[in-house]
Order: structure tokens, then C-alpha cells, then sequence
């Protein structure tokens, strides 16, 4: 009796003259609801019915491939059936055009498609529904209708377990809501949902609301802490902007036990997620992550290449520019906290130097571009793809350019302007005017137009071009140079890689080592290192320890077994970069490096 009192509910609010919400009315479209059945929260399933309005009889319902992560996920891999009925419970046609593509015929009079979602993929860039709490990338699970996208959207969860409450950008001020409307299914889909008996807190900064939202074992953080980290991070970077293009902002943290790792950025929310050992372990994870997925904010969601605007869900959508907006994205999350006083010189000095030795032990830094990086980067799900002599990270070289860029700014205008200029310049001359920049070049001609001068070379050789950065003659502005050291590191005798927050995969193996002779094998999956999740990788978990250490390793092989692997680290030598004084340090040298970390430039506007 319920559906079908549902069903009479749906036809009288998609009757033709009538609406559903206020958005439907103000947009003259009829809209597209959804409502979403939390259906058996153990086996990680949920249903998923969508109301049809009257209108064409045949129409087409795409399920995106991919969303924000730049790999093709084929999240129709997930749906377990489709079928369609119509307002009667009548049976409606329905073909399947392509993986991800389904015809509907019949709906002339409106209908209800439903079908049924595995969802147990954790991590911000998933959805997953457990008896413990759900979180929802909607994007994975709801279908839109090829012809009304940018219709009105509202969703409806019902079987919602006794207790639970909702937290989603969309509906800010209704946490006990089960339901959230949207202008179009962009923004739906870019506003996640997090379902369960969180924990949260919430704190007012120049004008902006902020909600932070934990689902994670109570011993595992601080809530109280965290809020602290937030509001110095949230402060700083809209200072640094001078703007704050929201009214509230939802912060949603998961922490498990055994993995975790990474964060996605959204118009008005962030979902992140870092392991319970790793928080505790390297706060400074937390801190990075959130600065960096705040800082999305502008760059990429309103300071966006062209290229990425509007969203082709259908398929790779190709950019020249991630180096500039993921990896800057990370040189100015850096910068900011240092700027609120989460890190301080040194710390961020070592940093920096891990970037430099990152980038320059990959010898594929020769071959590798970082705009070839960025067009590459749907490639990363591929582990073959992800090694060192394949490719570099659009995030590690572009955090490094986004560095020696603002240092050749400061130099230029003698510290009268610098990388934030930039941004300021981008966020008015392209997000407030609801403009896009084209690729590198769009970013090289703001450059030139602050600044008067010639960055083509610069361009040509280190951004499009493979030639070394010759690092010592940007940092010499401040004071800095480069040394490189020869050291002895413990050695695993294996190289594994990871997709995100994944387990890393074993891709290759020394030969004639202890490691060959333990049994691991190429494939593979790292579970646990010493018994520890890996993050943020197997050689963070091995530094520090001596060669001859005994390693102890959690697998699990191809065939889903699992076994516990035991052998002694070796040794190898590799090369250090490390960022250090220059040998005679100069007043003026130190002057302008205190201007580069610890405030913004002179010539900054008000």
C-alpha cells in the first residue's frame, strides 16, 4: 500500500499545471525526483525510484561514467536491474543503448523508473551504505534524462534506520531532513550526502557559517581540536582571497581504522577522508587535505578551465591545466597554513624539499610534461601507468611551479605582487563573471597582464616542455638553493602503487632479494604493513627503520586469500633534495622571504 500510495502522491505533483517545490514553479520545467530506499543497509544495497513527468513518450536516462576524480568508473557497474513502470504499475519498455544509457518508452502520461545500486564503495569519491552510516556521491547512483539535465532535482531517502540524521550542503539548517533539492543535477550531483548518527560541530567566521561532520570510533579524534584546525585554515584562505562566495559550508570527515586517504572538493562542501592512524599519527595530513579541498573552492570549481566547463559525464573530459589547478591548489594550501601558524618554517622548508626530491627521482620528470600530465591523468587508475619512469603528478609538479612562479612574480614586481594577485585576478576577471580560462595559456596571459613581462619561455620550457627547473635561481630571491645528498634508505624490495585511497598494489619486485624469496607477487594488494594500514604509502610506513629490520606484510592475492609475509628490509641509496640557506644570507634576502611566508604582498588590495 505504500507505493502505491507513493505513486498517486507523484502523479497528482507531476499533473500537468502543477508542481513539486517552489524551484519547479520558479523554472517553468517540470522536475525530476528521486527518491532513494535504503533497502538492506547489510547487503549495501538501495532502490532507487525516479518520477517522470508527463512529456515526450520516449526518453533517454544516462548514469554518469565519472564524476570529479578524472577516471572513467563505469558506475553502471553497480546497478544490479532497471525496469520502468507507468503511473498504473504497468509495465514500460525499456532498452539498454550502452553500459551506461537506458530508453524508456511510454512515459507520455509520466512513469517511475526503478532499479536497484550495490553501494559499498567507501571514501569521499563513493557511495556506501552500511548498518553504520551511509554516504552518497549521487553521481554514482542517479540516473538524469538526456533531454531536462538542468531541470529542477529533488531527492527523498526513505527506510532512513531510527536515529539517523542528514548532512548535505544543499540542506544546511535541516540536519533531521531526508530530503534536498537542487537547481539541476550539476548540483545535485555535486553535493554529497552524509547519513547517520555523526558527530558534528559548527562555527560562524566573518560572515560564513561552518559544519563539520565526523563519522568515525569516538577515541579516534577530537572534535573540538578539529574545529580549531578548520576555523584557522577557513580564515586564512578567505582572507587570502578576500572573498567568501557562500553562506555555509559543510565539511564531512570520514576516519576509519584500516584505510583511508583523500579528499573531493564541491561547490559548497568537502568530503574527506584520512585513515584513524594517520590523523593520529601525521596531523599534518588533516590540515594539508583540508586546505587543499577548501582552497578548491575557487580554484576548479569557480576558477575553472574551460575545458572542464560544462561536465561531459559521458566520457574523459581532457585538460592541459590540472598542474595548475590541483597542484597550485597545494602550493597555495601550503602556503596558508604557514600563514595561520599550522606550520612553521622549517617544517615547511622540509616539505618542500620532499616535493623537489619527489619530482626529481621520478625519471620520467625528462619525458613528462605537466601539461601532459594533466591530459594524462585518466590513465592513473592503471598501475603500469603510475610508475616512476612513467609519469610524474600534475599535483607534485604543479605544486612546485605554482612555487617558483610566485617567486618570479615577487622578484619582477619587487615584491609588490605575487601569486595570490594572480588568484585575485582570476577569481575577478573569470568566476564573478561566470567566465572560464583557457588552459595554460588563459593562466600565462593573466600573468602577463599583472605583470607587464614575458612568461612564454617559462611556459615553453617548464610547463609544456620537459627541461629541468633550475630551482636555485628562483629561491636565491629568497635566500634558498638546493643541495643534493646521497643517502642510504631501507629498502621493502618492492614497489607498490595506489589509486587514491585504495590499497597500493605490488607492481614490481627486486629479483634475487629477500623479498622475491618471501613468496609476494606482482598484483598482489598491500592490507598491512607491520601491522598497519599502508598510508599514506609503504615507504612512509618503512622510514625510519634500519636495513635488516624484520617487515612483516599483510597480502591479498589475486584469488582474494590472504596470507602474512615476513623477510628483512634491505638497502639502497638514493638521492635527497633538500631547500637550505643560501651560503652568504642577506638581509634583503631574509626580508623578502618573510614577505613570501608569513604575509601577503605589499602591493595586495584591500
Amino acid at each position: 500500500m505504500k507505493n502505491v500510495f507513493r505513486w498517486f502522491v507523484w502523479a497528482l505533483l507531476l499533473a500537468p499545471g502543477l508542481c513539486a517545490d517552489c524551484s519547479e514553479a520558479r523554472s517553468g520545467l517540470p522536475a525530476t525526483h528521486y527518491t532513494i530506499i535504503l533497502e538492506n543497509p547489510v547487503q549495501h544495497l538501495v532502490r532507487v525510484e525516479v518520477q517522470v513527468p508527463t512529456g515526450s513518450a520516449q526518453r533517454d536516462f544516462q548514469l554518469p561514467v565519472w564524476n570529479a576524480t578524472y577516471q572513467v568508473r563505469d558506475f553502471s557497474q553497480y546497478v544490479l536491474w532497471l525496469r520502468a513502470k507507468a503511473m498504473d504499475g504497468s509495465s514500460l519498455g525499456v532498452t539498454k543503448i550502452n553500459k551506461s544509457l537506458w530508453r524508456v518508452s511510454g512515459l507520455d502520461r509520466g512513469g517511475v523508473i526503478e532499479y536497484q545500486v550495490l553501494a559499498d564503495q567507501s571514501g569521499p569519491f563513493g557511495t556506501e551504505l552500511t548498518s553504520e552510516h551511509g554516504f552518497f556521491n549521487f553521481a554514482q547512483i542517479l540516473v538524469y534524462p538526456l533531454d531536462a539535465r538542468s531541470v529542477p532535482m529533488s531527492v527523498q531517502f526513505e527506510r532512513v534506520p531510527e536515529g539517523w540524521r542528514m548532512a548535505c550542503a544543499l540542506s544546511p539548517d535541516s540536519e533531521k531532513a531526508s530530503e534536498v533539492h537542487a537547481a539541476d543535477y550539476d548540483e545535485l550531483v555535486d553535493s554529497p550526502v552524509e547519513l547517520g548518527k555523526f558527530q558534528e560541530s559548527s562555527f560562524l567566521d566573518t560572515g560564513g557559517k561552518y559544519r563539520i561532520v565526523v563519522d568515525a570510533a569516538a577515541a579516534d579524534y577530537d572534535i573540538a581540536r578539529l574545529q580549531e584546525l578548520v576555523r584557522k585554515i577557513v580564515h586564512s584562505e578567505t582572507a587570502w582571497m578576500q572573498d567568501r562566495p557562500f553562506q555555509n559550508y559543510l565539511f564531512i570527515y570520514h576516519f576509519p581504522s584500516d584505510h583511508g586517504g583523500g579528499g573531493m572538493e564541491h561547490a559548497y562542501s568537502a568530503a574527506i577522508e584520512l585513515s584513524a592512524h594517520s590523523l593520529r599519527e601525521s596531523p599534518d595530513d588533516f590540515a594539508s587535505v583540508t586546505a587543499h579541498e577548501f582552497f578548491h573552492l575557487w580554484n576548479i570549481k569557480r576558477i575553472r578551465p574551460q575545458a572542464l566547463a560544462p561536465v561531459d559525464y559521458t566520457k574523459e573530459n581532457y585538460t592541459r591545466s590540472l598542474w595548475f589547478s590541483e597542484g597550485v591548489t597545494s602550493t597555495v594550501g601550503e602556503y596558508v597554513l604557514v600563514q595561520a601558524g599550522l606550520l612553521n618554517e622549517k617544517e615547511y622548508l622540509r616539505k618542500l624539499s620532499n616535493e623537489i626530491t619527489t619530482l626529481q627521482t621520478r625519471p620520467a620528470h625528462l619525458t613528462q610534461s605537466a601539461e601532459e600530465s594533466s591530459l594524462d591523468a585518466w590513465l592513473e587508475k592503471y598501475p603500469s601507468y603510475r610508475q616512476a619512469e612513467h609519469s610524474v603528478s600534475y599535483y607534485n609538479k604543479g605544486l612546485l611551479l605554482g612555487v617558483i612562479l610566485d617567486l618570479a612574480i615577487r622578484k619582477a614586481s619587487h615584491d609588490g605582487a605575487s601569486l595570490r594577485e594572480l588568484f585575485l585576478y582570476l577569481n575577478q576577471t573569470y568566476a564573478k563573471k561566470g567566465k572560464y580560462f583557457d588552459e595554460s595559456e588563459g593562466i600565462r596571459d593573466a600573468l602577463e597582464a599583472l605583470s607587464g613581462g614575458d612568461f612564454g619561455a617559462f611556459f615553453h620550457k617548464y610547463v609544456a616542455g620537459t627541461e629541468e627547473i633550475p630551482y636555485d635561481e628562483f629561491l636565491s630571491w629568497v635566500g634558498l638553493r638546493v643541495v643534493v645528498h646521497e643517502k642510504a634508505v631501507p629498502d621493502s624490495g618492492f614497489r607498490a602503487s595506489r589509486n587514491f585511497d585504495a590499497a597500493p598494489v605490488v607492481i614490481s619486485i627486486a629479483p634475487a632479494t629477500e623479498t622475491e624469496k618471501s613468496g609476494l607477487t606482482v598484483g598482489d594488494t598491500i592490507l598491512l604493513v607491520d601491522g598497519a594500514a599502508p598510508v599514506p604509502s609503504v615507504e612512509a610506513k618503512i622510514r625510519g627503520r634500519a636495513p635488516g629490520d624484520l617487515l612483516r606484510v599483510r597480502v591479498r592475492t589475486a584469488d582474494g586469500s590472504e596470507r602474512e609475509l615476513n623477510w628483512k628490509l634491505g638497502s639502497r641509496k638514493t638521492l635527497q633534495y633538500e631547500v637550505v640557506n643560501v651560503e652568504a644570507l642577506t638581509p634583503e634576502q631574509t626580508a623578502h622571504r618573510k614577505l613570501w611566508l608569513t604575509s601577503p604582498p605589499q602591493g595586495a588590495a584591500n
